[in-house]
């Protein structure tokens, strides 16, 4: 085993433990890829010559420390690559250490009844069009021609899917930082039915991060919703964005867009959380020309209301919708 993926238990994805959680990664290996809100990649290869032990037993060592240290408990997925390292994280619990044999018969073995789903990069749509054709688990699938999959799912796709069905791990470990993402989250006191309501916050969180992502001089390219019911499961939206953008009005419009592409019913929420993503310095972004009037003002006001808010507070101007 030379990966590990770690999922620590944070209470309600409270990121602010996470560099410091990272941090205790980074004492075995210096190769740690933040996994926000609350996971990591690390890659225990020179850690394990160094300390003579294998990374089953070094992630014995790194939960206890998060104990000890953090108060949190995590669940760890172990596995030659970082795909097979996610996987085996599925199946692991809190306390537990999930692994992926390291032998390719042991890998097949591992794979083979699992649903297709859980795969990443495999989303609802290419699954639910798998399982239509009999292909709904790893083992149907890497049993399945080359281009038998390519006609369903595409040429490049097909050829992919086929090889991580086989367990041909190509990933790897980039390390990164917790400030390649900007997160806010707006829990509820009661959980709340009213789409109005969600909405609302919705608006407060896009405002606080665009406002947050102009203070550095930051753009996101992608920007992801994680909606968390009162029954404690959530539902995770990711969007690219036209352009890199740290325009609240995007981000806003954005943010609406993949709300209402849920189809919420009556849904009890207890928190919405609002994440930009892939962040880029602001001057190397390149953006669209626009003859808008209404865009144009718009920006304007964002930056007389920027501004205002670095002198007298983050809550001296807000959206008149927020102001109830």
């Amino acid at each position: 085993m030379t990966i590990l993926c770690v999922r620590f238990q944070l209470p309600s994805a409270d990121e602010a433990a996470l560099p410091g959680l990272l941090g205790l990664l980074e004492e075995f290996t210096p190769v740690v890829e933040a996994l926000p809100p609350d996971g990591a990649l690390a890659d225990l290869r020179g850690a394990e010559r160094y300390f003579g032990r294998s990374a089953v037993e070094l992630a014995s060592v790194i939960r206890v420390r998060a104990l000890a240290l953090h108060g949190v408990d995590c669940a760890i997925g172990a596995g030659p690559g970082p795909m097979l390292a996610r996987i085996a994280l599925r199946a692991a619990r809190p306390g537990l250490t999930c692994e992926v044999p390291e032998d390719p018969d042991g890998i097949a073995e591992f794979l083979a009844d699992r649903a297709v789903g859980v795969l990443p990069g495999v989303g609802t749509a290419t699954a639910r069009t798998l399982c239509d054709y009999g292909l709904d688990t790893l083992g149907r699938v890497a049993g399945a021609p080359v281009s038998t999959l390519q006609r369903l799912v595409g040429a490049k796709a097909g050829r992919e899917l086929h090889e991580k069905a086989n367990g041909i791990d190509r990933g790897r470990v980039v390390p990164n930082g917790i400030s390649r993402s900007l997160a806010t989250e707006r829990p509820f006191s009661l959980d709340e039915l009213d789409p109005d309501r969600h909405r609302r916050a919705l608006l407060s969180a896009a405002e606080e991060l665009g406002t947050r992502l102009r203070a550095v001089d930051k753009v996101c390219r992608t920007l992801t919703l994680t909606v968390r019911y009162a029954d404690r499961t959530a539902t995770t939206r990711t969007r690219t964005l036209k352009e890199p953008t740290a325009h609240s009005a995007a981000l806003t419009r954005t943010a609406y867009e993949m709300y209402d592409a849920l189809g919420l019913q009556r849904a009890r929420v207890r928190s919405l959380l609002l994440r930009a993503e892939s962040l880029g310095p602001a001057e190397q972004a390149s953006y669209q020309l626009t003859f808008d009037p209404a865009d144009e003002k718009l920006r304007r006001i964002e930056e007389a209301a920027d501004r205002v808010r670095a002198k007298f507070g983050a809550g001296a101007v807000m959206p008149g919708a927020l102001a109830a």
